[in-house]
């Protein structure tokens, strides 16, 4: 049998581990200079399987606007090329032998607001996830209302902490959005 701060723990994490992956989102939104987790998540399709482009290169930042891509098997290549033609970073890969470099060129006032919108949407994508788990867990809290002699007041108490860990990490989401908006907009 679980108990409410059990129950308390496991949302917890969850959210955790939902602004883990709002974070990776975000990396993965260029903003005018190079980064690895640009492109470090990209799925490729390699050993006929997909693999994160981390899994199957070396990542590297020579500069601001230069990232270079070094498959550990030179028979990647093309699939690594090909998935960063398809994935949504907008940067043309040029393979240079075993290698390859994506320049990153400055990014437009239009693009700029273009990727705040996409950043927006993530965020808000992260906040449904946060109000999904802040589901689970009030249902979790209900339920062992139910199987146990736990009082309506305890319960009342597990649905207002769960509440107040749902509105710290939403605080969290809007930081970070703030964060990753100034970072556009910064020319």
């Amino acid at each position: 049998m679980s108990s409410f701060d059990e129950i308390l723990f496991r949302t917890e994490e969850r959210m955790e581990k939902a602004i883990d992956h709002l974070r990776e989102e975000f990396a993965s939104v260029r903003s005018g200079k190079a980064s690895p987790e640009l492109v470090s998540n990209i799925s490729v399709e390699a050993y006929g399987s997909p693999m994160r482009l981390r899994e199957l290169a070396a990542i590297t930042v020579p500069d601001a606007h230069l990232l270079l891509v070094q498959p550990w098997d030179p028979t990647v290549v093309g699939a690594v090329k090909k998935a960063l033609e398809e994935s949504r970073i907008g940067i043309n890969p040029i393979v240079d032998g075993k290698l390859i470099r994506l320049p990153v060129p400055p990014l437009s006032e239009e693009r700029r607001h273009e990727l705040i919108r996409v950043v927006r949407k993530v965020a808000e994508e992260g906040r449904v996830a946060l109000r999904v788990v802040r589901r689970h867990g009030l249902e979790e809290a209900k339920a062992l209302q139910k199987e146990s002699d736990v009082s309506e007041d305890d319960l009342a108490r597990a649905e207002k902490e769960v509440q107040k860990l749902t509105d710290r990490f939403i605080g969290e989401v809007d930081r970070l959005l703030q964060v990753k908006e100034g970072e556009l907009l910064k020319v």
